[in-house]
Formats: C-alpha cells, sequence, structure tokens
C-alpha cells in the first residue's frame, strides 16, 4: 500500500461480485467530488473499484481484514474500503463495519445498513470510512487510531448502529455493530433484499403455469361460482393466508431451502434463525407477488369469459363487481394451491437461483459443508 501524499489519496472500493460490485461502481462516479468537497482541505480523491470474490469461504471479520489488508498491499492505494453483501458477525453482535486507521483499511457489510435506500446508505457508510481513515494519513497526528470516530446520517441517535468491542490481537481498531430488535430487523431487510426476492416470480416458470391452469379451470367451474358468492370476507382471508403458507412451505421444505446447525453454541443459533428467516421472508415475498398477479389475471379472464345470466341462475346473485372481485380472490387461492403442487416439478437448483443471490447461494454452501465436517 503506497504512501499518501499531501494532496491526493487513492481510494479502493474492494466488492465482492454481483451487487456490492453494482453498488460500488454507480458511487465511484460521485464519491471523489464528495470527498474532496468534504474533505475541506483542497485534497484530491481517486476511486478504484475492484471486483473480487474475497470473503470466498470465510465470514469472519479479522480473517477478511487480513485478507483485506493483503490484497491492499498488493495496489497502488492508499485506503481500501471492502464491501460484501455476506451478514457478518463478531461476538455475538452483527456487524457494520471494521476500520483499521493504521493500515488504512475498513470493511463494511451491507445487510446491516438495511433493505431501503442501499445505495444512499452505502454511500454515506463508504464516506464516513473513507473520512475517518484519511484524517490521521492526511495530517500525521499521532494518538489512539480510534480518535477519528464515524459520524454524519450514518451513525446516530435515531440509528442502530452502535460502536462495539475489537479484540486485542485484531487488525480493526475501530468496530460498528447493530443490535436489539431493530438491527435485527434491519439485517433481515438487508439480507432480504440481497436475495432479491422479486426474481422468484419467472424463476417458478412450472408453479405458475401449473397455477394458471389451475385458475383458468376454476373460474369456469360453478361450484366454485357458489362457494366464492357466499363465501365471507375472513373465510376469503383464512383462504388466502393458508394456500400462500402452503405455497411459502412447500417450497421450502422440497427445495431443502431450511438451513440447519449442528453447533451447540448460541451465536450459531442465533445465525442460523436469521438465515432461516430471511429465507421465509425472501420466498413469502416471492410468493405474495405471484398470489397477485394470479388474482389480476383471474378478474381479466373472469370479465372475459363469464356470462350474466348462466352465473345468476347458477349461484342466485347477480354477477356485479362484489362478485367479480370476490370470484377473481378464491380462484387465486385454489390456484395458488395448484402451483405449490406444480412447484414439484422445477428443480432444487432452479428454485435455489430463484430464491438466493449467487453469494447467499455461494455462503450456505458453504456453511454446509462445515456443518458436516464438523
Amino acid at each position: 500500500m503506497r504512501v499518501s501524499s499531501q494532496d491526493r489519496t487513492v481510494v479502493a472500493l474492494l466488492a465482492d461480485p454481483d451487487a456490492p460490485t453494482d453498488i460500488a461502481q454507480r458511487m465511484a462516479r460521485t464519491l471523489p467530488d464528495r470527498l474532496a468537497a468534504r474533505s475541506g482541505r483542497g485534497r484530491r480523491f481517486d476511486v478504484d473499484v475492484v471486483s473480487e470474490p474475497f470473503t470466498a469461504g470465510a465470514e469472519d471479520p479479522a480473517t477478511l481484514m487480513h485478507r483485506i489488508m493483503d490484497r491492499g498491499g498488493d495496489g497502488d492505494w492508499d485506503i481500501v474500503v471492502a464491501l460484501t453483501d455476506l451478514p457478518l458477525h463478531s461476538q455475538g453482535r452483527k456487524l457494520v463495519v471494521d476500520l483499521s486507521h493504521e493500515h488504512g483499511l475498513a470493511l463494511l457489510s451491507l445487510p446491516s445498513l438495511g433493505g431501503f435506500r442501499l445505495q444512499t446508505r452505502a454511500r454515506q457508510a463508504v464516506e464516513e470510512a473513507v473520512l475517518s481513515l484519511v484524517g490521521p494519513l492526511a495530517t500525521g497526528a499521532e494518538g489512539h487510531p480510534g480518535s477519528q470516530p464515524l459520524g454524519g446520517p450514518f451513525i446516530g441517535r435515531l440509528t442502530p448502529v452502535r460502536e462495539g468491542r475489537v479484540g486485542e490481537e485484531e487488525i480493526a481498531d475501530l468496530r460498528y455493530v447493530v443490535s436489539g430488535p431493530r438491527g435485527y430487523v434491519r439485517v433481515l431487510l438487508g439480507m432480504v433484499r440481497a436475495n432479491r426476492p422479486w426474481r422468484l416470480v419467472p424463476g417458478l416458470s412450472k408453479a405458475l403455469a401449473a397455477a394458471l391452469a389451475t385458475g383458468a379451470v376454476a373460474t369456469v367451474n360453478s361450484t366454485i361460482w357458489n362457494l366464492a358468492a357466499y363465501l365471507s370476507t375472513p373465510r376469503l382471508v383464512i383462504a388466502t393466508v393458508g394456500s400462500v403458507a402452503l405455497m411459502i412451505g412447500w417450497l421450502i421444505v422440497d427445495a431443502d431451502l431450511w438451513h440447519r446447525t449442528d453447533q451447540v453454541s448460541p451465536e450459531a443459533r442465533k445465525r442460523t434463525a436469521l438465515y432461516n428467516a430471511s429465507t421465509v421472508v425472501t420466498v413469502g415475498i416471492g410468493v405474495i407477488v405471484c398470489y397477485v398477479g394470479l388474482v389480476v389475471i383471474n378478474l381479466v379472464w373472469a370479465l372475459f369469459i363469464l356470462n350474466r345470466q348462466v352465473f345468476a341462475s347458477t349461484t342466485r346473485t347477480p354477477l356485479n363487481a362484489t362478485e367479480y372481485w370476490t370470484l377473481a380472490w378464491f380462484v387465486a387461492s385454489v390456484a395458488t394451491v395448484g402451483g405449490a403442487l406444480g412447484s414439484g416439478l422445477e428443480s432444487d437448483e432452479a428454485i435455489r437461483a430463484a430464491a438466493y443471490s449467487k453469494r447467499e447461494q455461494e455462503r450456505r454452501s458453504v456453511l454446509l459443508q462445515d456443518d458436516h465436517g464438523d
């Protein structure tokens, strides 16, 4: 790693492939100007984006910091900020960022930033990390490395981000973590966003085909007409919840998405619970999107195919807007059950690819191998 000049600092954004690299490339367009404006000392910043899977086979922050330090030694950079979409843990807490002022390094776990405004929050975190690291480098100040804490909107009274403990043998000298219920929810949403649950919809082509076929047949079934005409709203809600839960459960069990661990430590069990919660939420969002789509498609199909006279003579109820909506709603629940059965035609690999990001698949594979090894 090079020695910083008095008026120019070179920053490397070392990013895991996929989402972290995309985020790093987008922020690199404006990061040099923003850092120069905020530093206020006439300093110029250059930003390089390096896309490498630096977290391959490791989730321990101390190990990753050593990797980042070794990688930084191979480049002509003053500061290295590493970004990963893996959830990292340290001493039972969920890691946000590790900093080493002595070596000019930072490690940022993107899921800890939450599931909303991720690009903005990541940029703010990187800015604060770089400005904290560049302080001692620029001024040549001596003293405790942690004298340059993070600030700005990234750290505040309204956020669950707090300073955490650092081991004496670690490279990092300053650490921020999230804790408590708000911190748990924040990391969970970040993990779900990293999985990109909206990709589950096109990834379940056979299940959707089965659901659409079931819905098309059910819409013209007179028994379904009679049931829908006399079902109360609470029963329709129960049918919705039941069918969606069945679909979620079937997908998780059939594709073996549920993570198990043989480790007995409280931290391992908490981590496993967090991973499984992210799986349920990820699959749940995808299934709910499918369900809403089925309601719309069934409604359009009913408007096109149903005959008012035939429907009224069969159900003794006029076919009005309420009946159209109730029928489409009920048929969507029936079709979702059919889709759950159809999902068995999908390969486990296809469902995992639809439910998880590439990095999440690699992480779960490594954890599974570790558990079998233990």
